[in-house]
């Protein structure tokens, strides 16, 4: 099993800093904390599918974000449509960052990690009203911030099932 890179402090941010400050501080511990829900596990662990009707596994879902963060900094923030898709392809059909089965953890947490320091780096380059456009609407990096926070939430609670099926570990 890949070392998993603790570049990322999981630090919970303090509840009075400027906007930006909690923004970023809090979509880094949003990142930080599905890093954790794969900590100790094997590549089949990571894998692992253990809702029967669900394509959802760690693995799945880091490689969704991954093209969640590529999307939403660079296609919407930075107005770049010729960013291509790292995993999916719109003519095809189902889910391809969840098509894990032959992927490679370490090559997918790296473009993950990648994808996190693009995400950073282009939104570190405007302040909060800058705004991308999506789906013919503007849409202002304070959004998208928020957006990227619900998002990361939402799927590590999807996270803290499947671990909680896979080794009965809760509250990571």
């Amino acid at each position: 099993m890949a070392e998993l890179a603790r570049d990322r402090s999981r630090v919970r941010p303090t509840y009075v800093l400027d906007q930006r400050e909690l923004l970023d501080g809090w979509l880094e511990f949003q990142r930080a904390t599905l890093l954790v829900k794969c900590e100790g596990l094997d590549d089949a662990q990571r894998k692992a599918r253990p809702i029967p009707t669900s394509e959802l596994s760690l693995h799945g879902l880091v490689r969704h974000m991954a093209e969640t963060e590529r999307n939403w900094f660079g296609r919407i923030l930075l107005r770049d449509q010729a960013i291509p898709w790292i995993w999916n392809d719109p003519a095809v059909t189902g889910n391809p960052p969840f098509a894990i089965d032959r992927a490679s953890w370490d090559a997918d947490l790296a473009v993950w990690q990648s994808e996190c320091r693009a995400s950073s780096d282009a939104a570190s380059r405007h302040d909060l009203d800058y705004t991308g456009d999506w789906r013919q609407k503007q849409v202002s990096l304070r959004s998208i911030y928020l957006h990227m926070i619900q998002e990361y939430a939402r799927h590590n609670g999807h996270a803290d099932l499947i671990r909680e099926l896979l080794d009965g570990s809760v509250g990571l």
